[in-house]
């Protein structure tokens, strides 16, 4: 498969599996999983085909494996990143002493004072190296990389989860355990 057919279905599959899968008649289930044939049959009938060799190719080889299958490969589900309220069951897990966070420099007035919230998102993703927080945060302009302080959160009762990508997974993170540039 060409990069820019993996990146367009990459692209739909985030759209219906992470916020919009009603506007392909889709329901999730609790844990944000689905049929694969209902998704494939949903995808054909909204003109955007897609076979079976290439859903298996995005999920082996998409660069943030965003996409997983369960263990029988019936169903599928985005690994996280949601705006839709899904319960990914992911257990709490203790973080490393520091993760990264990426941005832009136009966010930092607003992180400063109110610290990283998830937007429209059901938590904050923090990186677990700096390279993957400046390629998140390029995505956005120029990036900005932040530390978060994941170590003294933690010890303050701050609970952490990691996606099955490695993505960690927090509700927030107040200013006093950031480190800005």
């Amino acid at each position: 498969m060409d990069e820019r057919r993996l990146v367009k279905i990459s692209k739909y599959l985030s759209k219906h599996l992470r916020h919009r899968p009603e506007r392909l008649g889709l329901v999730l289930d609790e844990a944000g999983w689905v049929d694969v044939d209902r998704l494939l049959r949903a995808a054909a009938a909204h003109a955007f085909p897609i076979t079976r060799d290439e859903l298996d190719h995005v999920v082996a080889n998409n660069d943030k494996r965003r996409f997983a299958f369960d263990d029988t490969g019936t169903r599928i589900r985005a690994s996280q990143g949601h705006s839709i309220d899904v319960d990914l069951g992911l257990p709490l897990t203790p973080p490393p002493p520091v993760l990264y966070h990426g941005t832009v420099a136009s966010a930092l007035p607003t992180i400063r004072g109110e610290g990283l919230k998830p937007m429209d998102r059901h938590a904050v993703h923090l990186s677990p190296d700096r390279e993957t927080a400046t390629r998140v945060g390029a995505r956005r302009g120029r990036p900005v990389v932040l530390t978060v302080d994941a170590a003294a959160m933690a010890a303050a009762g701050h609970g952490f989860q990691v996606s099955d990508n490695g993505v960690w997974l927090v509700d927030a993170v107040p200013p006093r355990f950031l480190t800005l540039p």
